[in-house]
């Protein structure tokens, strides 16, 4: 509940029929910041890989990036935009599209030898128990390459300064905004990786140059390529960061072969039986609609 009362507290942002793509991205000059993204995921994560998990996937917008591996999972809440992705990358059968929850997540453990999640943790209101499960379906030694917004950047430690704003860019815990918008601060989520068993290998700064006025009078490419060198700089001074991080050893039992899918509630084995997945103990039914698989709410 909200604590100050009123309507429920809400515990994920569904972008469920939102123009989300349009708005935020296509329409809205955000080339840039699509361009400097890419740089630092081709610089984190491994070439080539047997499966891959993109959580929020969104509308398949990174998608094409993870070419490499043999099987990619595009992991989002909203069914909507895992539709949208389906058009643009086609009935390629290296895809398998799943609608759930990050932190109630369909697979075995150990299921994936890497996971992508970016602009997807400011959103959510636990942290520690989406990078639980994100631990849970990696596998030992797995690469997951993560983006989280930062709260400690040039432009917060400034306004610090000047007495402009009430919060500090130097505390530890996530800063909410707005609702269901946090910032964190890097050594938070350092430490929250640590205590599911990720240990970071490498850290880029992102975003350096995410202004309006920059973006409006310089050319793209300039913007791109100065922000990839800065990249290499390692200081954590930016509104954005992109932290590789392996899974340390795994205390579960590895996931094996093709069947990877699992009860989101229980744990329990799948059998497909015509356009519904059905658990092999409890009998509940997830749907399939149109080749994505829906496990955030069990079939009435």
């Amino acid at each position: 509940m909200n604590p100050e009362g009123g309507a429920p507290r809400p515990d994920i942002i569904d972008y469920e029929g939102s123009r989300y793509r349009h708005d935020f991205w296509e329409d809205a000059n955000r080339v840039y910041e699509d361009q400097v993204e890419r740089v630092a995921l081709r610089r984190l994560l491994p070439l080539t890989g047997r499966r891959l998990l993109e959580v929020g996937a969104g509308y398949g917008r990174l998608t094409p990036e993870y070419r490499g591996f043999d099987r990619v999972v595009l992991l989002d809440y909203s069914l909507t935009h895992l539709q949208d992705a389906q058009r643009n990358l086609g009935r390629d059968e290296r895809f398998l599209y799943v609608a759930a929850d990050v932190c109630r997540q369909p697979f075995c453990d150990g299921a994936f030898d890497a996971a992508t999640t970016i602009r997807v943790l400011h959103h959510l209101p636990d942290v520690p128990g989406a990078l639980a499960e994100m631990a849970r379906v990696m596998a030992e030694q797995g690469t997951l390459v993560l983006e989280h917004a930062s709260k400690r950047h040039l432009k917060s430690a400034l306004r610090h300064a000047l007495g402009l704003q009430k919060w500090s860019p130097y505390t530890l815990e996530p800063l909410e905004f707005v609702e269901l918008n946090f910032d964190f601060h890097p050594e938070y989520m350092r430490q929250q990786l640590a205590a599911v068993g990720f240990h970071i290998d490498r850290r880029l700064p992102v975003s350096w140059l995410r202004l309006g006025l920059l973006k409006n009078t310089l050319p793209t490419g300039l913007l791109v390529r100065t922000d990839s060198l800065l990249q290499y700089s390692g200081v954590l001074w930016s509104p954005s960061v992109f932290v590789r991080a392996t899974r340390q050893e795994h205390a579960g039992v590895q996931c094996a072969g093709d069947s990877f899918l699992r009860c989101p509630y229980s744990g329990e084995g799948l059998q497909r039986q015509g356009d519904n997945m059905v658990s092999f103990e409890s009998g509940r039914r997830w749907a399939i609609r149109d080749g994505i698989y829906d496990f955030r709410e069990p079939v009435t």
